[in-house]
């Protein structure tokens, strides 16, 4: 950013070459070895990277994944609240499981690691805003170069899910929940909103759009629950479970 608060235009220009290059690359024949070097190899990296997942993740037990902005500081309101929830949900007997980042993701790991609970980091490999927060068990810090990768370990290893605030990556992993629950790919674990204010408009398009055009069933509102606490985000997970007369402590 510059002294005024504009983006940075060197920043900008580096984005646009490198926009421009995939843009070119994406279009241009490839040859046969390039074939072969290149996406033929990448099959064994996904390979590695589901093999060392499936490794760590199988030994931390049961976990609630917690989404949300990365972008939000300590001083936000959410923040606190991650901090809040991630405490109370070790309380009651789960692990964290977070993007390993910072804003809502590093609240997360952060109540977990307060209440010295199992605090995991998931973490990718991106160009801006990334980087390990430092309350991550150093067992169950992994890093990812594949988004689809690292959502397949949130979803594996996670039996409910608390959904804050955030940008197009909070609703990408909380679409990708909703339609394996919805198409029974997983079970019907729980997935709270928090937020009802920020996710109102949200909520209203699925009711008046895609419930109103047949694009979804009205079962498929009640799929998640919408609260404005903490305390009412831990206390729905633990309904959940109680009324299975699941114990899920480590």
């Amino acid at each position: 950013m510059g002294t005024e608060g504009k983006r940075d235009e060197s920043l900008e220009n580096t984005e646009l070459d490198i926009n421009e290059t995939k843009l070119h690359n994406s279009l241009r024949e490839k040859t046969w070895d390039e074939t072969i070097t290149k996406d033929s190899w990448m099959v064994f990296k996904v390979m590695a990277e589901f093999v060392d997942g499936y490794e760590k993740m199988a030994r931390i037990g049961p976990c609630v994944s917690i989404f949300g902005s990365a972008r939000l500081k300590p001083e936000s309101k959410y923040y606190k609240m991650a901090v809040e929830i991630a405490e109370k949900i070790t309380k009651i007997g789960f692990g964290v499981i977070t993007g390993g980042g910072p804003g809502i993701m590093e609240a997360g790991n952060k109540g977990a690691f307060n209440a010295e609970g199992k605090s995991i980091g998931l973490n990718i490999d991106l160009p801006f805003e990334q980087h390990f927060n430092p309350y991550i068990n150093k067992l169950y810090s992994l890093n990812f170069d594949y988004f689809f990768v690292r959502k397949v370990m949130f979803v594996k290893y996670s039996q409910g899910f608390i959904v804050m605030p955030g940008g197009f990556g909070t609703l990408d992993e909380l679409t990708e929940a909703i339609t394996l629950i919805q198409t029974n790919k997983i079970g019907q674990f729980p997935i709270v909103l928090v937020g009802s204010e920020f996710w109102g408009g949200l909520l209203e398009w699925f009711k008046d759009t895609l419930l109103k055009e047949g694009m979804i069933s009205e079962s498929d509102l009640d799929l998640y629950r919408v609260v404005d606490s903490a305390d009412e985000a831990v206390a729905h997970i633990k309904a959940f479970y109680d009324k299975y007369s699941v114990n899920v402590n480590f």
